[in-house]
């Protein structure tokens, strides 16, 4: 498993040289410059990875990055729990933080270690996490440690998304299947796509 600071340098650098130019210059988002105190503060507390604008709006965004590996995977995932982490205070993880209006999620045609020779995503989504969260408010969606490996439509209206543990029990996170978002609630969920739908 790579260390925080290889991930971290890889999210980086997919950010900069291809998520900008791909993913956010056709939606006319620009990235706002913060203070780094600042950025450091609102991703720690608020699961806030970067700002944009466009016109008079702006958007805070998390973003998850993945190597080629994972490109037969339809959902997208957010991290749950860490109940190993020493520090009490660290065991909720970005669930239960998490206030960036969209989730940026993508998949890119390489592994990490060959990230600076990649140049394109094989998919990518940009999801209205205000409107996902809305749902799991309402029971719509709901997190369910079942042992099940993938996400399930129940009772024809709600999805029932399973708690999955890395191998390396640090961490739980959940996946949300987005054709399931789109089938049950149109693609106002999604700002922009390519490969998942």
């Amino acid at each position: 498993m790579s260390s925080y600071k290889n991930d971290r340098a890889f999210t980086d650098y997919v950010h900069k040289n291809i998520a900008l130019p791909i993913i956010y210059k056709p939606i006319f988002w620009q990235e706002v410059k913060l203070k780094k105190e600042y950025a450091k503060h609102i991703d720690m507390l608020d699961g806030i990875d970067y700002v944009f604008r466009n016109g008079n709006s702006i958007m805070s965004v998390q973003e998850r990055f993945r190597e080629e590996k994972y490109k037969s995977f339809t959902d997208f995932t957010i991290r749950y729990r860490r109940d190993k982490n020493k520090h009490k205070e660290r065991h909720e993880s970005e669930y239960y933080k998490m206030k960036a209006h969209y989730f940026t999620y993508g998949i890119l045609d390489c592994t990490k270690k060959t990230a600076s020779k990649s140049s394109t995503f094989l998919k990518y989504v940009i999801i209205d996490l205000k409107k996902v969260y809305e749902k799991i408010d309402s029971g719509e969606i709901f997190i369910s440690d079942d042992n099940k490996n993938y996400c399930e439509i129940v009772e024809d209206s709600r999805i029932s998304c399973p708690v999955k543990y890395n191998r390396d029990g640090s961490s739980s996170f959940f996946p949300i299947d987005i054709s399931y978002l789109v089938r049950l609630w149109g693609n106002d969920m999604v700002v922009a796509q390519k490969g998942f739908l």
